[in-house]
């Protein structure tokens, strides 16, 4: 019997890394070619004479509420051109970048044929953390200066919160990139109860599994190793808590912000845990509820992210690791 099941095992295995070298050959075969536009430099080196160039080629980039003598200070500000200058030292050659560019936006054309690869254009927009990125059907406009490293003086020094710098790398950009795209795919109705919330996160994290493989899941979800280690330590235990207090369908208005929203650590009011909790372990369980439902049924992602909560979790079976 058990020599049965473990030749059924590799047999499983064996299907299993076949179907992903395919996978792997056909998304190679888009070859999606990504020209970054690093309008961060043209703007920090262009003349006055240049300008009506720049303004012509980036009409968005420049409101027509603001003569030209605007842009001109702008360009001469002090913090501008230390801005400029860190981001010139941090990103002068950006060639791994692109790749990992490219090959998120070959997986986006794999799994959503419709997609077209937009312009990559950089920027930096004073540290605004919050607008790291900005995407629509033609542009993806990415703000280098949020992507320094976490220890960077601008984010110390700027009272960026710890649990907000450790995301603020290079190893995230495309990561975030991802995750806008993640937003402009997945749907979910009104989100009314806190496994709602759990589950339209969940199957944002789930579509960073598909178009970023390439990633770590603490990359994915934006934890360091420690604080994912301690989330899949403590599964059980957090789907206990979610279970025992009848919070999974509570309409508490209060409950995305201990448990979903961005924070130091998630708020289970417990002194015992919640200090070395990570925040955001809403997310996570939605996470791992979707990533079952997906194992469990034959669905595509692009059915699956617009599939309702109810769904989701009465046919994923999830049961949290031991």
């Amino acid at each position: 019997m058990e020599k049965t099941i473990f030749l059924l095992s590799l047999v499983l295995l064996v299907v299993s890394c076949k179907k992903e070298s395919e996978l792997k050959k056909s998304i190679a075969k888009i070859n999606t070619d990504v020209a970054i536009e690093r309008f961060d430099r043209m703007f920090a080196e262009y003349t006055i004479q240049d300008l009506p160039k720049l303004r012509q080629a980036y009409p968005f980039m420049f409101s027509d509420k603001y003569p030209d003598t605007f842009w001109q200070a702008k360009k001469n500000d002090t913090l501008q051109i230390k801005l400029y200058d860190e981001v010139d030292k941090a990103f002068g050659a950006f060639e791994d970048l692109e790749t990992e560019i490219e090959s998120l936006f070959n997986h986006l054309k794999y799994y959503f044929p419709e997609f077209n690869a937009p312009r990559v254009i950089t920027v930096t927009n004073t540290v605004d953390y919050r607008n790291r990125v900005i995407v629509t059907d033609t542009i993806a406009v990415v703000a280098l200066d949020n992507y320094l490293g976490g220890d960077h003086e601008f984010y110390v020094y700027g009272n960026i919160p710890k649990y907000v710098r450790q995301n603020l790398t290079k190893e995230q950009l495309v990561v975030d990139i991802a995750g806008e795209y993640a937003k402009k795919y997945a749907y979910q109705s009104q989100k009314r109860t806190l496994l709602d919330e759990m589950v339209y996160f969940g199957k944002l994290l789930y579509f960073k599994d598909m178009v970023i493989p390439f990633k770590t899941d603490a990359q994915r979800i934006g934890y360091t190793e420690d604080q994912l280690e301690w989330a899949m330590a403590n599964e059980s235990y957090i789907w206990r808590f979610f279970v025992e207090r009848e919070l999974l369908y509570s309409t508490d208005s209060k409950l995305p912000s201990r448990f979903i929203n961005p924070a130091p650590f998630t708020k289970f009011y417990l002194e015992e845990i919640d200090a070395d909790s990570p925040g955001r372990l809403g997310q996570y369980i939605g996470w791992q509820i979707v990533r079952a439902y997906m194992q469990q049924n034959n669905v595509s992602l692009k059915d699956m992210l617009i599939k309702s909560t109810e769904d989701i979790f009465k046919n994923s079976k999830f049961k949290p690791r031991k």
